[in-house]
């Protein structure tokens, strides 16, 4: 007798799936199948499992009449309806611990690659360029870097940066207690007075949306390079572009965007000054998307499964 079918809509790693028929679940691995086909057949289904493909919301987890279960192959639980699903008993697993590794490494890569000016400078020589005035960069070593968030992303950034010599704090609304020996607990307007370096590692919320205004970046004391590796929305972008004109923000790394992917990234007004600054390294929301999380992910899935 088995303990339910899974329907997985998206790209997972094998494990998952492996580990699922061996605690005895039916898997029906569909990762090419679209919402409406989904919404057709999810009636019939315990679990679905999902990475970023389509929104879980009321109409799907209404419709959904068995489950008990959705898997989010990633961290952010920002595409499901967690009020509904919660109202309908129904259980969320995420797998944070999966790719925190390769948010750290990559928010350190990105910081790193503003200070030094590594993009500018590559594009430089390759068009016979050889400027080394103009690709003179500062050092991590003495300047302090402000993290919003202290959950596993936020936790894994301090911990890449503990060999730099730097001083890292870290505010969270929703935490108290957390220093430890990669942040110490501060408030915000201490983030705001110290920050050299200001990295985001916060979910989605109603009170997160557009957090990063003309406005919060205003009371900065100092000029900062700006990191954001969490959700695009958070961040208002022409208040970036507008904060690098006026020099209060040096260098900014965006691995997300209020609006992604092509062809309505194009289309937003801002796009064509982001994509022209140098000043800006942009990647395509890949920050916790390594070869290595990819397996981890569902890894951590798998486990949280078999405690349900």
């Amino acid at each position: 007798m088995t303990k339910g079918k899974i329907l997985i809509v998206d790209d997972l790693h094998p494990a998952f799936k492996e580990s699922a028929i061996a605690l005895g679940y039916e898997v029906n691995d569909q990762p090419l199948i679209t919402r409406a086909e989904t919404l057709a057949v999810i009636a019939e289904y315990e679990g679905i499992a999902v990475r970023t493909k389509f929104l879980i919301d009321k109409e799907l987890l209404s419709a959904g009449v068995k489950l008990k279960f959705v898997a989010r192959a990633g961290a952010g639980l920002d595409n499901i309806d967690e009020a509904f699903a919660k109202e309908k008993n129904i259980e969320l697993l995420n797998a944070p611990e999966g790719n925190m590794d390769a948010v750290g490494e990559h928010a350190t890569g990105l910081l790193l690659a503003l200070m030094n000016n590594f993009r500018r400078a590559d594009i430089e020589v390759r068009n016979g360029v050889w400027d080394r005035e103009g690709s003179r960069g500062f050092e991590l070593k003495g300047k302090t870097v402000g993290i919003i968030g202290y959950g596993f992303m936020g936790k894994s950034f301090a911990k890449k940066l503990a060999g730099f010599e730097v001083n890292v704090i870290a505010y969270d609304k929703y935490k108290t207690g957390f220093t430890d020996a990669y942040a110490k607990e501060v408030s915000m307007e201490e983030i705001v007075k110290q920050s050299d370096v200001l990295s985001l590692h916060i979910p989605l919320t109603s009170e997160t949306r557009q957090m990063v205004d003309e406005e919060y970046l205003f009371h900065f004391r100092k000029p900062i390079f700006f990191i954001n590796t969490a959700r695009g929305e958070v961040v208002n972008t022409k208040a970036v572009l507008n904060a690098i004109a006026a020099n209060k923000i040096l260098g900014a790394g965006l691995d997300v965007l209020e609006v992604e992917k092509f062809p309505a990234l194009g289309t937003q007004n801002w796009y064509q000054e982001l994509a022209k600054s140098d000043k800006v390294i942009l990647t395509p929301h890949v920050g916790g998307w390594t070869f290595d999380s990819y397996r981890k992910i569902s890894e951590v899935l798998a486990e949280k499964l078999r405690n349900l």
